[in-house]
């Protein structure tokens, strides 16, 4: 009883560290959200995700691996046996796995929704990985199935593995994917839009950033604006200096300030882009070249005005505004302030996305053209009541079947943040108009899906692979009930032992009594298995019994 405990310990660790490292893996779209996270959270700046993707790799090969041993022993008519340090071992990896999940599902629920969304793009060929797996256990089912004696023990496995595998039969009827379509009813692909610029080849928000967005040649590019305290717009994203500055060098006693209480005098004076050699947060400083690697290490703070000089002429603008605190001096004028510098750099009003609810009604007046944009769900009747002809939302927040019904109601969708090709993908087959990326460098030169399959194939590989395992699951089990010529239910051609057997071929420094006992235990358990020949009875040690 003690070894079927451990075993469903075991199985259940196994499934649980499956679905840890499915979605850790998968949150690979969103680490750098994740580490900025911590960094709010406990105040200075680590890259935790590949340590902990390397950890929870380690832990569910560990468990694979002796779940692998467990159903080896038990293939071979022996008892798990599990050692008492890969007692500790899997306990150790059973309760890490489980407080971590129950932490990330307190500190960020929302981040699960990313597993729902990841199944559209894996789930067909999980599908297929999780079929093959349970027809390859039909061997060890058969043959555990044959060794059992009760027949109600026989029915309660046989029905028990029989509806997991009618389920996975029918699992494919669950399945939705935007990507699982017609080649002819793709939309057209998503345009990007560079998140601050291109922070994977720049220190984020700088002159740098933008010039290498506007390289990429991409549809447009976000930014986030401040006032500073003499009123001079400028990009910064976090509501203190210390990420991206060294302000704790140059302004140590006010390292903890809003970024907007400074001067820009005093901004001047700091450098935005060490902090992106050194922290590297998304591992691309080492691909630097040389050029620009001196070109980045000498970043400033950037004006909003020069951001508008470098991308006024071919690129789009999402801008978002960080609110001022109350005692700031432009605290009820920064947005006048603000258009001003938008409409005196020349950039055309058509291509700036406006996201603030603040003051809307005086942005259409003063700048009808910019496209009023929300960064709420709203529906689209409320959408056009309010002038709004734009979503601006994470891309956890809005289903497939929403964004079918703002493209009929003439509403676009700009989704944030998508670096993965597979999730653009994705986005791609919903019809979504376009997209924000850390890696707008990597995305535009995603030519089609990663995988586009027209319903008639989806459903003749699922049909097929229903009936191949179907047969083969068959066929082991009569295989199993007749093996050879040897009659019986039995394991192949694979011997059995009993613990007795095991114990007295082990035996070399043991009392005549005990010995003697297991002889006599030994020899009843092969009279009642029914063993006619008597080298099955014939047993040595060093000690010559």
């Amino acid at each position: 009883q003690w070894e079927r405990l451990w075993f469903l310990i075991l199985t259940s660790s196994f499934f649980l560290t499956l679905v840890w490292f499915y979605f850790w893996w998968e949150v690979h779209n969103d680490y750098n959200e994740i580490n900025w996270f911590l960094y709010n959270r406990m105040g200075y700046w680590s890259d935790w995700s590949i340590p902990i993707l390397v950890t929870t790799a380690a832990g569910f090969t560990y468990i694979t691996v002796l779940l692998i041993l467990a159903l080896c022993h038990i293939a071979v008519g022996q008892q798990m046996n599990l050692h008492w340090l890969h007692k500790i071992g899997l306990m150790t990896t059973l309760i890490t796995t489980v407080v971590t999940m129950s932490s990330i599902a307190q500190l960020w629920d929302d981040e699960w929704e990313m597993v729902f969304i990841s199944l559209q793009a894996t789930a067909p060929f999980l599908h297929i990985g999780a079929l093959a797996a349970v027809t390859a256990l039909s061997w060890l089912i058969a043959g555990q199935f044959a060794r059992t004696e009760k027949a109600t023990s026989q029915m309660l496995m046989f029905t028990a593995y029989l509806a997991v595998v009618v389920a996975l039969y029918l699992v494919p009827l669950t399945i939705s994917s935007p990507c699982i379509m017609e080649k002819k009813a793709l939309g057209p692909k998503p345009a990007i839009i560079g998140h601050r610029g291109a922070p994977m080849l720049a220190p984020e928000n700088t002159l740098m950033s933008f010039q290498k967005a506007v390289e990429q040649k991409i549809y447009g590019v976000q930014a986030d604006v401040v006032l500073s305290y003499d009123g001079v717009p400028f990009l910064m994203h976090d509501k203190t200096l210390r990420r991206t500055t060294n302000v704790e060098e140059i302004f140590p006693e006010r390292a903890y300030e809003h970024s907007s209480m400074f001067n820009w005098t005093d901004l001047e004076k700091l450098n935005a882009g060490e902090w992106f050699l050194k922290n590297d947060p998304f591992w691309t400083a080492g691909s630097l070249s040389r050029s620009d690697y001196l070109e980045a290490a000498n970043q400033s703070v950037c004006k909003l005005a020069d951001m508008l000089e470098v991308i006024k002429d071919n690129t789009s603008l999402i801008l978002n505004f960080q609110d001022l605190p109350p005692a700031h001096p432009y605290y009820s004028t920064y947005i006048n302030i603000t258009l001003e510098t938008i409409l005196a750099s020349g950039i055309r009003q058509q291509a700036v996305m406006w996201l603030p609810d603040t003051e809307r009604q005086l942005v259409r007046q003063v700048a009808p053209g910019f496209q009023q944009t929300s960064g709420l769900k709203l529906d689209a009747e409320r959408m056009r009541e309010k002038g709004i002809v734009k979503l601006n939302l994470r891309y956890t927040k809005v289903t497939n079947e929403d964004v079918r019904d703002y493209a009929v109601a003439n509403l676009s969708v700009n989704l944030y943040t998508v670096n993965e090709p597979w999730l653009y993908s994705i986005l791609w087959c919903a019809g979504v108009q376009s997209v924000t990326s850390d890696s707008s460098h990597v995305l535009r030169k995603v030519p089609f899906p990663i995988w586009l399959m027209p319903p008639d194939e989806y459903h003749l590989i699922w049909i097929t692979s229903d009936l191949i395992s179907f047969i083969i699951i068959v066929g082991v089990f009569v295989f199993q009930k007749n093996p050879f010529p040897s009659p019986g239910w039995r394991l192949g051609s694979i011997r059995t032992y009993n613990p007795e057997q095991i114990m007295l071929s082990a035996a070399v420094r043991r009392s005549s009594r005990d010995v003697k006992i297991m002889k006599e235990k030994l020899i009843f358990s092969e009279i009642n298995n029914g063993v006619e020949t008597t080298d099955e009875l014939s047993l040595c040690s060093e000690n010559g019994y």
